[in-house]
């Protein structure tokens, strides 16, 4: 990886095995990365970037005024979101195992007195993980069905740039922690996104096509996903 300027840009350049250009904004700050097959010289590169400065800039305005979740202490009364919808936490402390339970409009927390945020933090991402793993299964067999392509293995893990990631080679994929907070139509586009990257790499008009013909909704998933309250440490898709 090189790095070039653009005005007051940084950008990020990944050479690698590829026919075309293809640039990227991330978040939170708005990292700007181009893709870039390995014969593209650096000046032809800054060209394109500036070919493109007006969407990059709406893109980062998008990611600095995005609201975000405060970070969370786990305390009573604090608000907490399973598949979309609030909760309030209640902590109750026992002598018994840790442990989440949930109710119509709480999340009940059972732990031991003095237990550390830290460790609430993870009995409650344990508990989250738990919960999505039961959801995954009958919604990836749904959409292999109608795609027409299989996963081998998928797993799940907390990210901080990605909702979704797969190993094209391995066919195997990997699903961001964070999707158990958002609705289930969200998780759904993420499966969606990911297989259809088994069938085609890049976010090219082919990709779009795709996604088009297996998900015609996914725009208004997608913008149903990145409109919701950001985790404090949070990114876009």
């Amino acid at each position: 990886m090189n790095t070039i300027e653009v005005g007051n840009i940084t950008v990020d350049v990944f050479r690698k095995k590829i026919k075309n250009l293809h640039l990227t904004v991330h978040p939170p700050e708005g990292r700007v990365r181009v893709a870039s097959p390995a014969g593209v010289k650096d000046e032809a590169i800054r060209l394109f970037v500036i070919s493109r400065l007006p969407w990059i800039k709406r893109q980062q305005r998008k990611f600095r005024e995005q609201e975000r979740e405060r970070e969370r202490e786990f305390l009573s009364r604090e608000s907490h979101y399973f598949f979309g919808k609030r909760y309030l936490l209640n902590v109750i402390e026992h002598k018994g195992p840790p442990g989440i339970i949930l109710n119509k409009n709480t999340i009940d927390m059972y732990v031991s007195r003095g237990t550390t945020t830290e460790k609430r933090r993870i009995i409650m991402n344990e508990w989250y993980r738990r919960e999505i793993k039961k959801v995954i299964p009958d919604l990836l067999e749904k959409w292999e069905k109608i795609t027409g392509v299989s996963a081998s293995q998928w797993r799940v893990k907390l990210m901080k740039t990605r909702w979704g990631t797969c190993n094209i080679k391995a066919k195997r994929i990997w699903f961001n922690l964070e999707l158990a907070k958002k609705p289930v139509l969200c998780l759904e586009y993420i499966i969606v996104h990911e297989l259809v990257h088994l069938l085609e790499r890049h976010h090219n008009e082919n990709f779009l096509r795709l996604m088009e013909k297996f998900m015609p909704q996914w725009k208004k998933y997608k913008e149903e996903l990145n409109r919701l309250p950001a985790s404090y440490v949070w990114w876009n898709y």
